[in-house]
């Protein structure tokens, strides 16, 4: 086919031949050139294809990442399918596309960007991965991930030459690429499985991270050999030991030059622990530096950026920065013509008519039960349970970016021919499709029953440690909740811990460094700059109680979730601090005329969420005015004023959990209690019905509760107890406002009793139901209509009935004799440490 060269009179005449490694194009192209403008011709008729291949290409991707993402699918599926589409079998032979997008004669362009952009790519790869993960003290992600690359890599090679997997004409070097390609596991897109399964924090999740980055490694050293052994044509390469002794030296030289350098030149150079643009610059140098480097040595450029990424200190804010400002290039603009390249390679067809479908569905079955069933075999030995051992093997099976590069250097070499690569890459394809589902509706994840005493504040009597996890979704919500823990009473013999976590939203997109918490107070990467500055200071801040107070320990984290699944992290994490208490901000904050704004209602739905399955007791602030100055003798703003607190005592677990709280704050000296009981009275109980035999029940442990507090507090000054005997809720509403009348509170606490009526809230939970969250009393405190000036502390006390009851509905149905029994067990964990609490009673 001839194709001229528009506005010229130059003709290129095209010759194609087919063959086993794909379609050989060679072209003769005669320009005449009259003067030296012509000369630059080309590069003018190339720029404008260039950029409409940018186009395409970016369209192509992010049509398929838009589909695939709904389905929860790891964006390697996208990027096969975008190279899919231009692959022969769709569009690829389509004439349009040849002579308009993608002509011949500007393929080795979009070839060279390609590469470029894989550079760069390998390096980011290597900037993410934390080889602190890697604890050789570990055994089981040790043995998991060795045991898992040698049988793959033993089973790649009897897959290779498997009879009528391709031609039977197959060489050593495609067999390395092949079997290699098969082993190996991309820890980023293992790492977004498990944060959209929320399992990051578990111990499979652990163990399976921790084998990715095991097997990525090995996956490195056994490319760097092959590409050593092999010249670039498949065959023996007489240069292997100068290309692996100089590869293992540039290792020592990235160790001990390169890594100490970087911390040096950072250390002396950057100011007020902010990078400039400059540095940035010269790092993305030092790639390119690197990588130039080890192609020299004959082992491939992308081997220097990895390296050199690997090189970069952990833990710099240059890390940052450069994931901010290249990532999304990256992964947006320029990868998706590695993509398309690939997909070029392929023809599905030429695949079918060589290979049978039989021998199709043997080898992608058995390349994905080769690391399912090695894994489980270890599970056995290693006395895992063998569903984490499943969970881990297919984890072990996500494959990606990596995956293709070692495919498409046997391509690039003849190792692989078109029938081979094509195989491999529809087997992972098929593979990153299956992973994730096949663990959501296989893999349900195990409660981990951790036994530990101090669920409820109720229960922690003498000297304690009190651990607080405390909930921040923006600055403004810090110091209120800073406040209400400074009157919380520390003391050396009971001091409190709190777990301070800034709840961010995760949007856009997902990498794993991103979606791990780290015990840190600011993000890690990919952040604003306005978030960033705001995480820096809700730590500060938090970190402020610390200052000349030894009785108070603060640990800051930021978690980064979607909105829909942030509480299973505050849950997660409360559980694994064993706090008796989670505090979070009401959703509704306080407008500068003195009202509560409208509100976020996707905080709402956290805070519900977190309610009903939350591991511990829970408090609920709403700030109206603990940050601002009142009055001179009534202020949560300067430590020599007086705060008034009230407690409003009803009845039920929840106002006893409440009462406790309340009690933990006397004993200093400037925090005045008043504790208000409601009592229903005669004309209250006749009329209450069936209401009154549950409030009987409850009525007696509350006088208990009541008498208790009475007794250990008739000597303190600080603390008054009133009784108000009401009729019905209309009654306690009005001795509220006759209470905040007379004398103005600072903070009111109360217990949540959400769907408890009594004879005291008789009407009230028809009346005031606009924010479930609070219950009846916090949502009539709450109200405009009621006050202006207190804040409202609402507390549900834990109870493992309830929440067994939340958790029932999302319980895989195999596991419903196993609930039983953990219901079973967390009733029992209930009486033991009421047992408990009372032997410590009787010793006092």
């Amino acid at each position: 086919m001839a194709e001229p060269i528009p506005g010229t009179q130059a003709n290129i005449s095209y010759s194609i031949s087919t063959s086993r490694y794909g379609n050989v194009v060679c072209y003769n192209q005669t320009i005449p050139v009259e003067n030296r403008r012509e000369s630059a011709h080309l590069i003018e008729t190339a720029l404008p294809s260039f950029v409409m291949q940018l186009l395409v290409s970016n369209l192509s991707y992010g049509l398929m990442y838009s589909l695939t993402r709904p389905l929860h699918l790891p964006p390697f599926v996208a990027q096969i399918l975008c190279g899919l589409l231009f692959s022969p079998t769709v569009l690829g032979r389509n004439s349009i596309v040849r002579e308009k997008f993608f002509p011949y004669r500007y393929i080795m362009v979009v070839e060279t960007f390609a590469n470029l952009a894989l550079v760069y790519n390998m390096f980011l790869l290597g900037l993410g991965m934390d080889l602190r993960m890697i604890r050789i003290k570990q055994v089981k992600p040790m043995v998991i991930a060795i045991v898992g690359l040698v049988v793959a890599l033993l089973a790649g090679a009897g897959l290779y030459y498997f009879p009528g997997n391709g031609d039977p004409d197959t060489i050593l070097a495609g067999c390395l690429y092949w079997s290699v390609a098969l082993s190996c596991t991309n820890f980023p897109d293992l790492a977004g499985i498990l944060a959209d399964l929320k399992l990051l924090r578990s111990d499979m999740g652990r163990t399976a991270m921790s084998a990715s980055i095991i097997t990525d490694l090995c996956t490195w050293v056994l490319l760097v050999f092959g590409n050593a052994c092999f010249n670039k044509q498949g065959v023996w390469n007489d240069m292997m030991p100068f290309a692996l002794v100089s590869t293992i030296g540039f290792v020592f030289f990235c160790i001990y030059v390169i890594n100490p350098g970087v911390d040096w030149a950072f250390a002396h150079t950057v100011k007020g622990g902010h990078a400039g643009e400059t540095h940035v610059w010269f790092t993305l140098i030092g790639v390119v530096f690197c990588a130039l480097i080890t192609d020299a040595f004959g082992v491939n450029s992308i081997t220097g950026a990895f390296l050199f990424g690997l090189s970069i200190p952990h833990g710099h804010i240059i890390r940052n920065m450069i994931e901010e400002k290249l990532h999304d290039f990256l992964s947006s603009f320029l990868m998706p013509l590695f993509y398309i390249i690939c997909g070029f390679r392929l023809d599905l067809g030429y695949l079918l008519d060589n290979t049978t479908v039989p021998v199709l569905v043997f080898v992608i079955s058995s390349c994905f039960m080769v690391k399912i069933l090695s894994t489980v075999i270890c599970s056995i030995f290693l006395r895992m349970p063998l569903r984490d051992g499943f969970a881990v093997g297919a984890l072990m099976n996500t494959k990606g970016t990596m995956a293709l590069v070692v495919l498409n250097l046997g391509r690039d070499s003849k190792s692989l021919d078109v029938i081979l690569y094509t195989h491999m890459t529809f087997a992972f394809l098929v593979m990153s499709i299956v992973v994730q589902p096949l663990l959501t509706f296989t893999y349900t994840p195990k409660k981990m029953l951790t036994f530990y005493t101090y669920r409820t504040v109720q229960k922690l009597k003498g000297e304690v440690e009190f651990r607080v996890l405390t909930c921040v979704h923006a600055l403004s919500n810090v110091p209120g909740i800073t406040n209400l823990l400074h009157v919380s009473n520390p003391t050396k013999q009971s001091p409190l811990s709190i777990y301070a976590i800034h709840l961010v939203e995760l949007t856009g997109r997902t990498t794993a460094s991103l979606l791990i918490m780290h015990d840190e107070s600011k993000p890690n990467v990919n952040f604003s700059d306005r978030v960033r500055a705001e995480s820096e200071q809700i730590a500060e801040l938090f970190a402020g109680m610390e200052v000349n107070n030894d009785a108070v320990s603060v640990q800051t984290l930021t978690a980064v979730s979607p909105y829909t699944t942030m509480h299973e992290d505050i849950c997660t994490l409360a559980e694994d601090k064993r706090v008796s208490l989670i505090l979070l901000p009401y959703h509704k904050n306080l407008t500068p005329d003195g009202r509560l704004g409208e509100g976020n209602y996707a905080h709402a739905e956290v805070n519900q969420k977190v309610l009903s399955k939350a591991p511990c007791s829970v408090g609920i602030l709403v700030d109206r005015g603990m940050t601002t100055v009142r009055s001179e003798s009534s202020s949560f703003h300067a430590e020599t004023t007086t705060k008034e607190i009230a407690m409003l005592f009803v009845g039920g677990r929840d106002d006893r959990e409440a009462l406790a709280y309340a009690w933990k704050m006397v004993g200093q000296e400037k925090v005045k209690l008043t504790v208000v009981r409601f009592i229903p009275g005669r004309e209250a109980l006749v009329s209450s019905g069936k209401l009154f035999v549950e409030y009987a029940k409850e009525a007696q442990v509350d006088a208990e509760c009541i008498y208790e507090f009475n007794f250990k507090t008739m000597n303190d000054s600080s603390v008054t107890c009133i009784e108000k005997v009401v009729n019905d809720g209309q009654e306690v509403i009005e001795a509220i406002k006759e209470m905040e009348d007379n004398h103005s509170y600072d903070l009111y606490i109360v217990g949540r009793g959400y769907k408890v009526e009594t004879p005291v809230t008789a009407g009230l939970t028809t009346d005031w139901s606009s924010s479930p969250d609070l219950g009846t009393i916090g949502d009539t405190l709450a109200s405009l209509n009621f006050t202006m000036h207190a804040s409202v502390l609402v507390i549900q006390q834990y109870s493992a009935a309830n929440r067994q009851t939340s958790e029932d509905h999302q319980v895989h149905v195999k596991g419903g004799a196993k609930t039983a029994n953990e219901e079973k067990i967390n009733t029992h964990e209930e009486e033991d440490d009421e047992d408990e609490q009372y032997q410590m009673g009787m010793r006092k």
